[in-house]
């Protein structure tokens, strides 16, 4: 093995470290979302989620650094101030995350804090599956999820957010096993 390719894995592996802390705050994957149909500035971002601009702009450069989030051309604000656009770049669609299924639920309690009862549709089931069917049910969710994904965004179209989740029942019926 050669010192360059030791060298070139270490390199990789502290670029996947970072990647993982990055992904690590629910702050910063609310970054990710406001900034994947449109550039957002940094000022904006912390006016949206409430957030000290400074605050905003550490976790910023987190995203721009790990490659999650991409700077566009500077434009003039307001005031003719110098503002720098960010927007999303997809990366985090395809990059595992620690402790994800954590992150992501905090993410999504803090997106839904607030709403109206008419804002939102939520859906809960009990289901007794076999392990063919259990994986049937996760590849078909994962299938119709990416297809969405992937079509990109109706131009005419109203925005929202998807959460969902599987989880083996800690409360079965009598007599069966959630596992």
């Amino acid at each position: 093995m050669s010192e360059g390719s030791a060298s070139e894995r270490e390199v990789q592996d502290a670029a996947a470290e970072a990647r993982l802390r990055a992904l690590s705050s629910p702050l910063r994957l609310r970054v990710l979302r406001l900034c994947a149909f449109e550039s957002r500035t940094n000022k904006e971002l912390a006016e949206l989620l409430g957030v000290n601009p400074g605050t905003m702009l550490h976790h910023v450069r987190t995203l721009v650094q790990t490659e999650f989030l991409v700077a566009e051309p500077e434009r003039a604000g307001g005031r003719g101030a110098r503002e720098v656009p960010y927007r999303a770049t997809g990366l985090s669609w395809r990059t595992p995350m620690k402790d994800q299924n954590r992150v992501l639920v905090e993410t999504f309690l803090q997106q839904i804090d607030g709403l109206a009862e008419d804002e939102m549709d939520t859906v809960w089931l009990g289901l007794r599956l076999n392990a063919e069917h259990k994986a049937e049910l996760d590849e078909r969710l994962s299938r119709l999820v990416t297809e969405f994904k992937e079509r990109g965004p109706d131009e005419d179209g109203t925005a929202y957010s998807l959460f969902a989740a599987v989880h083996v029942d800690r409360n079965p019926p009598r007599g069966t096993s959630g596992l």
